[in-house]
């Protein structure tokens, strides 16, 4: 893995949003009565609906981590530049420097002719910029922000996480990892780069979004068999 360099940066303050549920009471047990049955139906086999009980219904909250991030270098690239004079110029000066003509052959002319030429190093300024915006599941793997629903947000997020204490499922990646994560996305330095004159790595938003879930724990009462279903709390929809 190629090594990133140190960059100066400036990190935003990590924001804490908690999505208000929007699903009922109500919906949530029409959905539980549509999929009782459903849960324990095996090969050659179908429960009563009179065994089927829902046992709980628990809520807790699932995060995502979102990440807008940018990066920026204003960089030198080394350059030769070639000035042809006129055959008479012996000598080209400079801001007080001098330059001695040469001869260079003209390809592909015959007889062969020359051009009087006078070589200057020099250093051209350029930049590279880029960014990138990513979402994170519970996990630390990437997803496309349409799987993130959008929903009002809690007033006093931290107390409500506070209540639901171990309830609130935890992010598996640290800060570090998930910066870490962004600088290898952006940080490129081009590789006609001869000098940085400016560089800088800037994350602009960052924020976990805690989105409401509910648990819904199933039972047959002939077989004690228990089983679990997840609802997104905002959109109602049955999380695979």
């Amino acid at each position: 893995m190629t090594s990133i360099p140190q960059v100066p940066e400036t990190i935003a303050k990590m924001k804490v949003i908690v999505y208000k549920a929007k699903v009922d009471p109500a919906t949530l047990k029409d959905k539980a009565e549509e999929m009782k049955n459903e849960l324990f139906i095996k090969r050659f086999s179908k429960p009563k609906l009179k065994d089927i009980h829902v046992v709980s219904v628990d809520k807790n909250y699932e995060p995502y981590v979102l990440v807008d991030a940018k990066y920026r270098v204003e960089y030198f690239i080394k350059k030769v530049y070639s000035i042809e004079v006129t055959d008479k110029v012996k000598e080209v000066k400079i801001h007080g420097e001098s330059f001695t003509p040469q001869l260079i052959a003209i390809p592909d002319t015959i007889p062969e002719q020359f051009l009087n030429v006078v070589t200057l190093e020099g250093q051209e300024r350029s930049y590279f910029e880029d960014k990138v915006y990513f979402i994170l599941d519970k996990n630390g793997n990437e997803i496309s922000p349409d799987q993130i629903p959008i929903a009002p947000s809690e007033e006093k997020p931290k107390k409500l996480l506070k209540e639901f204490g171990k309830r609130t499922e935890q992010f598996k990646m640290s800060d570090q990892e998930i910066i870490l994560l962004a600088k290898t996305k952006l940080i490129k330095r081009p590789e006609d780069m001869d000098a940085v004159d400016s560089e800088v790595f800037q994350v602009t938003e960052y924020a976990t979004i805690y989105n409401p879930i509910y648990i819904i724990t199933f039972r047959n009462e002939k077989t004690k068999e228990e089983k679990s279903v997840r609802i997104d709390g905002v959109t109602g929809d049955v999380i695979e």
